[in-house]
């Protein structure tokens, strides 16, 4: 039995350096680079919030218009009008926060529409 353990655990071994030695060195898978541009729907939607979130953080409007012309979009204003009122219209005020998010940076690209207004953060009064 003992014997058994030993060759199994041998056997084991081998198996393991031999496949990662195959899996990362020999027949390592290639890596491809893809643009923004071909990614799915969904995931250039997520981006354009991740877009506005940055925004969010450092109110730099030029560098938010710059990352979504990586998407490849032909307006990037009115896409990202577009993707705000289609997300108010999908998730209303189940997502609310990802909403205000996307309603700032929309509202700052000059799009600021109707189904956007209860979205918008109030201002404190007096400044």
């Amino acid at each position: 039995m003992r014997r058994f353990t030993i060759l199994l655990l041998i056997g084991v071994l081998i198996g393991t350096s031999l496949g990662l030695t195959l899996g990362w060195l020999v027949l390592p898978s290639p890596q491809s680079t893809s643009a923004l541009s071909q990614l799915s729907r969904r995931h250039q939607e997520e981006f354009a919030l991740m877009v506005a979130a940055a925004y969010q953080v450092d109110n730099d409007l030029s560098a938010a218009i710059e990352r979504l012309r990586l998407l490849g979009v032909a307006d990037p204003f009115t896409y990202m009008r577009d993707l705000t009122e289609r997300f108010i219209v999908q998730a209303g005020f189940t997502r609310e926060r990802e909403a205000r998010t996307l309603v700032q940076l929309s509202c700052a690209m000059g799009f600021c529409t109707a189904p956007m207004q209860p979205f918008l953060l109030a201002t404190p009064s007096g400044s």
